[in-house]
């Protein structure tokens, strides 16, 4: 039995936003309001914005483990755009029904 009870396409719960400049409002809006109803969109969506963030590292210098934290937190439009490639798998998996496990990180 699935309790699941959202939209199927609604956003993820987020985290209490930080203060954001106002001057961008109207891009997030924007964002926010784009409906994924198109496949072709939807992959393409899926294949430009990374499942995690690219710019996170750990290695290893001199014999001591330095750790790049996760920089794109810092994009302002971050959320908006995580929300839409989530909107993007949402849709490949629920209305086209395909297998969207290439677009998952590990």
């Amino acid at each position: 039995m699935n309790t699941f009870t959202a939209h199927p396409h609604s956003h993820p719960p987020l985290a209490p936003r930080q203060p954001r400049l106002g001057l961008l409002n109207p891009l997030r809006r924007w964002i926010d309001q784009i409906e994924v109803r198109d496949r072709t969109f939807a992959h393409r969506v899926c294949q430009v914005i990374p499942c995690c963030c690219p710019f996170e590292r750990t290695f290893t210098a001199l014999g001591r483990e330095i750790h790049i934290p996760a920089l794109c937190e810092l994009n302002p439009i971050y959320d908006e755009l995580v929300g839409l490639r989530f909107r993007s798998l949402s849709y490949l998996a629920d209305v086209c029904e395909e297998d969207i496990t290439r677009y998952i990180c590990d």
